[in-house]
This record gives structure tokens, sequence and C-alpha cells, in this order.
């Protein structure tokens, strides 16, 4: 008998209806007692102006305690060797899934890093070589330039029938380079940038960074451990002497009543220095390391990583260095092109990579870029490869910022990896100021009204449409489009590019106008950056301020950073009579149990690591007698709490009154960073924000070139006219401004336009248009110029109506 239903609907199952995320009462950082309901399973866009609370909420409040709870489903033994994570300020929390975050944290910059490793891209090519490669050379490791070829014997003892003692050898076939050490580059030392040989050891020879005269590690090591005599002047030693002191291998000396490790000048060079990423170093030691090492492509490997063996072992002509250096697009067509049934199911997940690396615009990439060079977004979207063939559903993916870096021509494309993912059945957070990004969105949440403390609450919650007509600062803004200018000024001058070839820039010659307003453009990965920051003369007084981490401790702040700390200190000593150095949360002032960082921070190794508030001070970093000086009645935590706003009104009349500090407070405000709050980690600003930093400290700087890497960066479209104001008065008071840049309203208020392309890598490097914008406009014959003239006709448009 066939199967009946009933007619009437059936009743919703139970578990049906949990479709909301639901969150109570957040007051996490600058959020107002938060109360909001987000739909499951589609895409939710946050805006507001930056400083305004939507990463409080997305990523403090949402992510941070979805991550909490997965932690407390580890077994107890694990569970007690990770720090407890403290729960987000709300009331409640419900409906929550697991949360994967893909932000625009730069990768690791470990040298021996590069885009095929950090994906799973090079392990899969390494298992394909493995199999296929001619002559067969060993296993997956003999391809891979991490792995170093072992060999040797130990003597093993067999259980049974007597425990007999039996001689083993045992080797490892790796594809490590031996002479570069898998780097790809060599360092050539200039012994004169070291010491001083006209003098002696104790005389303070050495002219290193951090190893003077009286140090504990050269006096103990060099002049106590009888290899050498300290007093004698390093051009008279011997040739032993001197074999021993620049080369001699680790050995263990006695010094005075303790054994310490003897080691020569230049190996230990090599450790302290060469053995780390160039832009992890200090100011001061990457100055030394640039004067005193050249790096040079690897004569052995020529700069491929790889042993000779693992350049041998060839598929077709193939070898594995030369898959890696292929731009990744053209590598997908060549593994699309191999037939070879005994690794079918390796080939299939080997072209899905590599077709996600084109799909989500990164062809232009080869397996062999070291990570550490990726820009933020580029780094965000080798995180979202991952993600793409996942067969996770019902998770919550948090985006920051997604289309940072991506041409008008990318963002669609952007768009459609994102509605993916929700049409998967996941939830899709993203934190955004693009128009076309938000235009996507099935559900809008709008924080402000302003930054920092102005900020916090709900401003707005539902659809595009609703938004567009609110009153609030975003749906205000969200039609702008900036107009071409009237009238464009006139070069003073140019500076002159000839014969460049960096990276993918094909012999380019261009001249690049000086005494305006230069905007240079073109596709993701069309040469925008190796233009300027590779091919632009030096000595011309140019300063590039680019969207680079700005290395520092953990106590690094925009007081500390912009020298702003130091009439703060000195105005707080004269006013309590005791010595500045109290109020600086890096000397005699700090917190004891955390040293001036505030919090304790846990390093978990392979696993994120974990920051706890320090207990003693609270994590106000300060010693609590500190606390009782004050300063137009507040301490100086109180002072580092404030927003760059805030502390301008402060310091600007009063008891506190401070002209010193209040000129830099206003440059600060001037870049759009008055809600930063002035003891905020460096380490918490995004590429944005760190490039406006660095714009604000060298705005009273003598150089006549400004080059900016994207300054829009992070900014509400309301803040947009503010930086085109400042990029005006820039070029008003003498400078030549020239910006590398996507934006739309940044291009329509340019001088001079350079556009690069027609397309990216091999398909790029070449200047496809010089002129005004107007010009770019009319020819349209780029896809710069296309998307420019849709732009300005939206506008227009929008003035008709």
């Amino acid at each position: 008998m066939p199967h009946t239903s009933a007619t009437s609907s059936p009743v919703p199952h139970a578990a049906d209806s949990h479709d909301l995320i639901r969150v109570h009462g957040a007051r996490q950082h600058n959020l107002k007692d938060v109360s909001i309901a987000l739909p499951k399973r589609r895409l939710t866009v946050f805006t507001g102006v930056s400083g305004s609370g939507k990463s409080s909420l997305a990523f403090a409040t949402i992510a941070a305690e979805s991550q909490r709870l997965i932690n407390e489903t580890y077994p107890s033994f694990v569970q007690n060797l990770m720090p407890s994570q403290a729960r987000p300020e709300a009331d409640v929390l419900e409906g929550l899934t697991a949360a994967i975050i893909v932000d625009q944290q730069r990768m690791g910059s470990d040298p021996r890093s590069t885009v095929g490793t950090a994906t799973d891209a090079n392990a899969m090519l390494r298992i394909l070589f493995s199999r296929l490669g001619d002559p067969h050379i060993g296993p997956p490791s003999a391809y891979s330039f991490n792995s170093a070829s072992i060999s040797g014997s130990a003597s093993i003892t067999v259980a049974g029938g007597g425990n007999k003692t039996e001689t083993a050898d045992f080797s490892r076939t790796g594809g490590m380079c031996t002479q570069c050490e898998g780097r790809g580059t060599v360092s050539d030392i200039d012994l004169t940038q070291l010491y001083d040989d006209s003098k002696a050891i104790a005389e303070g020879a050495f002219t290193i960074p951090g190893w003077k005269s009286d140090s504990w590690w050269t006096v103990r090591t060099y002049a106590e451990s009888g290899i050498l005599d300290p007093h004698k002047p390093i051009r008279e030693f011997t040739e032993q002497e001197m074999q021993d002191f620049l080369y001699r291998e680790a050995t263990k000396v006695k010094a005075g009543n303790s054994t310490v490790t003897y080691e020569g000048l230049i190996p230990k060079i090599q450790k302290s220095f060469l053995s780390k990423d160039r832009a992890s170093m200090q100011p001061h030691v990457r100055e030394f390391v640039d004067r005193a090492v050249t790096f040079t492509t690897c004569p052995s490997c020529e700069g491929t990583r790889l042993s000779e063996g693992a350049r041998s072992s060839k598929i077709g002509q193939i070898s594995i260095a030369d898959a890696c250096a292929r731009e990744i697009r053209d590598l997908a067509k060549w593994v699309r092109d191999l037939d070879e049934p005994s690794v079918a199911p390796l080939l299939d997940t080997l072209r899905q990579t590599l077709d996600s690396f084109v799909e989500i615009g990164l062809g232009y990439l080869s397996l062999d870029r070291p990570s550490g060079t990726l820009s933020g977004g580029e780094a965000q979207r080798v995180k979202m490869i991952r993600h793409l063939g996942s067969s996770l559903t019902d998770v919550t993916y948090i985006f920051d910022e997604p289309t940072v870096g991506l041409h008008p021509h990318d963002i669609q494309r952007m768009n459609d990896l994102l509605l993916r993912l929700r049409d998967k059945g996941n939830t899709v957070l993203v934190v955004e100021h693009k128009p076309e990004t938000i235009a996507i969105a099935d559900h809008v949440v709008d924080l402000g009204p302003g930054p920092g403390p102005a900020g916090g609450t709900i401003c707005f919650e539902g659809t595009l449409d609703g938004l567009r007509a609110s009153d609030t600062v975003t749906g205000r803004h969200l039609d702008d489009r900036a107009a071409l200018k009237d009238t464009v000024r006139t070069p003073t001058g140019a500076l002159k590019i000839r014969g460049a070839t960096a990276h993918n820039l094909q012999n380019v010659d261009v001249d690049v106008p000086l005494g305006i307003l230069t905007v240079v453009t073109g596709v993701a990965g069309a040469g925008k950056s190796s233009l300027v920051h590779s091919s632009i003369p030096t000595g011309e007084g140019v300063i590039s301020i680019d969207q680079s981490p700005i290395r520092g401790s953990r106590r690094s702040n925009p007081a500390t950073y912009t020298g702003l700390l130091e009439p703060i200190r000195k105005a707080f000593a004269k006013a309590n009579g005791v010595k500045p150095a109290l109020f600086s949360a890096n000397s005699a002032g700090a917190c004891p149990t955390c040293n001036g960082v505030g919090v304790l921070h846990t390093d978990l190794g392979i696993m994120a690591g974990v920051s706890t508030p320090c207990e003693d001070c609270g994590g106000k970093r300060f010693h609590a007698s500190v606390l009782e000086h004050r300063l137009g009645g507040r301490n100086i935590s109180e002072v580092l709490a404030m927003s760059v706003t805030e502390a301008g009104e402060f310091f600007s009349a009063g008891e506190a009154r401070l002209p010193a500090a209040h000129k830099i407070l206003e440059r600060l405000v001037e870049v759009g960073l008055g809600y930063l709050s002035l003891g905020q980690p460096l380490n918490t600003l995004s590429g944005g924000e760190r490039q406006r930093l660095k714009l604000a400290t060298h705005m009273g700087d003598t150089g006549g070139v400004y080059v900016l890497d994207e300054p829009t960066t992070g900014l509400h479209l309301a803040d947009v006219a503010q930086l085109l104001d400042l990029l005006d008065r820039l070029v008003e008071s003498g400078k030549s401004v020239i910006v590398i840049e996507h934006h739309q309203a940044v291009m329509a208020h340019a001088d001079w336009i350079i556009d690069l392309g027609p397309g990216a890598g091999h398909d790029g490097g070449r200047v496809v248009f010089e002129g005004t914008p107007a010009d770019l406009v009319a020819a349209r014959s780029t896809l710069t110029g296309e998307h420019l003239a849709e732009y300005l006709a939206r506008a227009a448009q929008d003035d008709q109506a």
C-alpha cells in the first residue's frame, strides 16, 4: 500500500528554530550594551565609521565567545595546559556556531615560508614529483627545501635472542640546498662594518648594535675565553687568531667561574641577525644589516632553494623548481594537462587548489613567492583558499574587509566567493566599507554614530534599501561619488624611470610628474608597487609610507611611536616633582608583573597565543604608586586611555595645556585617526591605520615626495573626502604626492593617472595609460577607465535624481 501523508503542513522540527545568533548586552571595548539578533545562513555586513565598534562586535564578541566555547570541549588535560580565555563582556550570547576568522594579519615572515608552503599546494606537488619524477630521487621530503639530507649510524639493541647489539645505518634524503639552507639567498658580510680593527676588543672594537665592550656577552665570551687577547688590536691578530676570531665553530670554554659557548664572529652574526626576516628587525638593526650585509641569489641553487637532485628530477621537462616559479594560473594549466591514472585523486585535489587561487584573483602569484611579501589583502585571500573547498557547513565565517587591495574589476569576483560560502549553508559576517560589497548583504548592521567613545551603538539594522533611506552617517554617504576636478594642476618637474624591470615590469619607461597629485592604478598584480617602491630613484627626498607592520614591543602604541609620550611624561614629572621615567610603561613605572604590557601573553606554539589581563595592575600597565600622580586631574593610565580627539581637548587648555603634545594630536586628527586611543597597542591597528599613523609622523619632514600605498584602506565613505582634503593640503604646501590606489574617488580627484596592466603577473607590467582622469574616462581603453567611467556615470545619475 503506498505511503500517504496528511494534507496539512507538518509542524516545524524544534531543531529548525535555532536560526538566529543572539547577542544581548554586549559591552566589549566601546560597545554600549548592544543587543542584536543576526540571521544564520545569511550574509551580514557590518558598516560604520572607523572605530565605531564593528570589529568589537564581530571579532571580539561573537568570534571570541565561539572560540572560547570550542576550547572548553578539549579534554581537561589539554585545557589545563592552556590559559583560560575571559568571556566577552555580554549578558547573553546564544545560537553561536564554530567561527572561522579570515583576517588581514600578515602571514609568517619566516625566510623559508612561501605561498606554496603556507597552503597545501607545495605538499601535493612534492608527492606528485616523488611518484612521477624522473629520475626518482626519493620520498616527498627529497623535494622539500625545508628538509636537509641526513645520514648516520648508531648501535641498537635487538630484544630477544640474547639482546644482541647491532649497528644500524639511517639516512633521509632532503631537498634543501646546502649552501643557502633553503633560503634562496646567501649573504656577504663587510667586516669593516663589524669592528674597528685599530682597537682591541676591550677598547670597544665592535660596531655591532648592542655589542659594547662592557656587555656580558663580549666580555665573558671574547675577553675571558682565553682564545684571544682582549687587549691586542685586532689588526695585529695572527692568521690563526683571526681564524678563531671570525670562523671558529661553537666551542665550550671556561670564562671565569662559568662555562660559556665561544663562537666565531661570522657564524654568530649569521645566527643573531641573518636568520631573522629583515622586516621583523628593529629600525637600527635593519639599518646595520643593510649596511653590513649584501644578500645575493644563491649560486648553487640559483635562488630555487632546492638541491641539485631535487632540480634534476622532472615530469616531462618541468622540475619542481620550475613548477613553483610559474604563475599559478600557468601551473594550473600544466597540472590539468597531466594524465596519470595512478595519481588521479591527487591531481584532482591539486587542480582544485590551484583553480581556487585563480578564482580568487591570485593567479598572478607563484608558489615560491615568500609569504612575508604578501599584502594584507593578498594574505587574507590566500587564507580563504583552504575554506573554499571545505566540506564544513553551518559554520560562521568572519571576514575583515575582504576587498582590501582589490581593483573594482576584482571586487565582483570576491563578492561571488562570499555568496558561495553563504549558499553552502554557512553564516557569513563581513566588516566592510565598500558599497559594492554592502550591496550584496542580506542583512546590514550599521554601528556608530561616531568613532571610539562616540560609537558602540546600533544605528541601523535591516536591508540595504533601509540603510540608504536612514539618516545614519553610512546611509547618507552610501551613494557618495567624487566628481572630476574642473582644472588639474601643472607639474613642476618629473621623476624619470627608465628601463624598470623589477618583478613583472617589462622594461618600463615613464615620467612621474612632481608638484601634483599622481595616482598609480591597475588591477592587483599589475606592477604598481614594483613601479613605485622598487623603481623610483632614491635620493630625491622620497618619503615612502606603506602599510607594513610597525615593529616594536607589545608596549608600543601611538603615543610612543609619534613621540607624543615624551612631552606628556615631562609634564607629569614637572607637576609632581618626580622623574619622567616613572610615567613610561617601558621604564621605571612599569607594573613588575606584566612588565608594562598590561596583559600576560602565553605562546601556545603551533596554536594562536592567548593574552589575559594582568591581575596586579588590572591592565593599566603601571605600578600602583605611579597612578597616584596626576596632571589636570588625570593619571597617566587615564591619559593613555583617551582617544586622540579627547586628548587634543585635554592638552589644549588649563593645567594640562601642552602645545608640543597638541601639535602631534592635531596631525593625528588630520589623517583621520581621532578615534584611536593613545595607548592602543600598535599590533592591533589595521594596515590603513598603520599607514596613516606613519603619515602623521612624517607630515613635518622636509622630504619633497610622499609615496602612499592605498591610504583609503579601512576608511569609511565619510572619511575619504577628509583624506582627499589632506592630500590636497600636502600638494599645496609644495609636496609631490604619489598614491597607489584602487578607490575611484581618489582616481577622480587626481591630477594625473598612470595605469598599469592590462592584466596581472606576466600579463601586466606595462603602462597602458598616462594622462588626466578626464582623458582616461574619455578613452575607456583600460579596465580602470571603464570602471571609473561607470562610477562617474552613477554620480551623474544621482545628481539628476
